[in-house]
């Protein structure tokens, strides 16, 4: 899953896709890439960030997605917002990509269950804006594994058919250096029940913590191992910046087992 921001504020690439031809070249490069699916969002989440208006968030998304669409690409829409995601839905958009696992907006759940699309339920502690406090974690893995497990099963009551959920379990959204790998190092045991795991360990925080490297965009090399090592434990799906890295590291990953 190939990240594409339309953002002036994200953690990594904010400022650098808020022209929606740049963006939608960047998609289509990333699909020629490798990239099965391009993850578009016009929303940062980055601790410390706060909300941003639907009506400037649809402003943003609208161009890419129904360019990237347009041109056969599979479109994820990053948001936590009905209203958002059912224009891009509209627009050509396949996938919601909900960092709140449906729970921000109570009309998330009603669209992504009448329109049959596949989604990403993400585990998150907190908000944005309060950089995501709230109650620790007996054993990481096992308390994400059993809200994201709580989510799917609202999902499927609500009408959302097993296969069209994957699970999330939101790295870098109010977990420790420690409780980040111990979630890469637990992808099989999020995997057992049976939903596809997405991990999204790119050039975030921890990965800078882990090495040193202090601009996100210089900590590709680090990401692509990994996402590699997120692979071989039992995720599905890896999001990411260097598509072309991943997907190379991958191949070979795949070659040696």
């Amino acid at each position: 899953m190939a990240i594409v921001n339309v953002t002036p504020d994200s953690f990594s690439d904010g400022g650098e896709r808020l022209d929606p031809t740049r963006a939608i070249d960047d998609g289509l490069r990333f699909v020629a890439e490798g990239a099965d699916f391009v993850d578009v969002g016009g929303e940062s989440t980055r601790p410390g960030s706060l909300p941003t208006p639907p009506d400037e968030e649809l402003r943003r998304i609208l161009p890419v997605v129904e360019g990237l669409a347009r041109q056969g690409a599979i479109v994820s829409i990053d948001t936590r917002r009905a209203v958002v995601a059912q224009a891009a839905l509209d627009a050509g958009a396949r996938i919601v990509n909900d960092v709140s696992a449906l729970r921000d907006d109570a009309e998330m759940l009603p669209l992504v269950a009448q329109r049959q699309v596949d989604v990403v339920l993400m585990h998150r502690r907190g908000l944005p804006e309060n950089t995501f406090a709230g109650p620790g974690y007996d054993n990481v893995v096992e308390d994400v594994r059993k809200f994201l497990i709580e989510r799917a099963d609202v999902c499927e009551t609500a009408g959302v058919k097993y296969e069209r959920i994957a699970l999330d379990p939101g790295l870098g959204f109010g977990k420790s250096v420690a409780q980040e790998l111990e979630l890469i190092a637990g992808a099989g045991r999020l995997a057992e029940a049976g939903y596809p795991v997405l991990i999204g360990c790119s050039r975030k925080s921890f990965v800078g913590k882990l090495t040193g490297v202090a601009k996100a965009s210089d900590r590709d090399p680090a990401s692509v191992w990994l996402s590699v090592e997120a692979a071989r434990r039992g995720a599905s799906i890896v999001r990411v910046h260097d598509v072309a890295g991943t997907r190379q590291a991958l191949a070979v990953s795949l070659a040696m087992r």
